[in-house]
């Protein structure tokens, strides 16, 4: 099940970017930490896009008739990506209200 692995490894990743997180707030930032934050990142989104197309292939699988692919796996696939996809929504909507308030801050 190459979805769930997939799902997995979204997890972990934003695991890793919570705990990056927390060490940037105890810590003085660097320019290291940059890189590693933005490589992270676009992980996440390549494995949403990976499952967005694995669904999507599932979907046009069983349209076609495909024997090899049942109702329940088009569907499990499609909230997976569905919900990877609303998870990387959320991140992107705290990382720009994170944003926006270091923005704000007067100095």
């Amino acid at each position: 099940m190459s979805s769930v692995d997939s799902l997995d490894g979204l997890l972990s990743q934003l695991r890793a970017l919570s705990e990056q997180a927390q060490g940037l707030k105890n810590n003085t930032p660097n320019s290291g930490g940059v890189g590693e934050f933005a490589n992270t990142l676009k992980q996440m989104v390549d494995g949403v896009n990976a499952q967005q197309e694995s669904a999507n292939q599932l979907q046009n699988q069983f349209a076609t008739g495909d024997p090899q692919v049942s109702l329940s796996q088009v569907m499990v696939a499609s909230q997976k990506a569905d919900l990877s996809f609303q998870t990387m929504l959320q991140v992107r909507n705290k990382l720009v209200s994170a944003y926006q308030d270091i923005m704000n801050i007067s100095a």
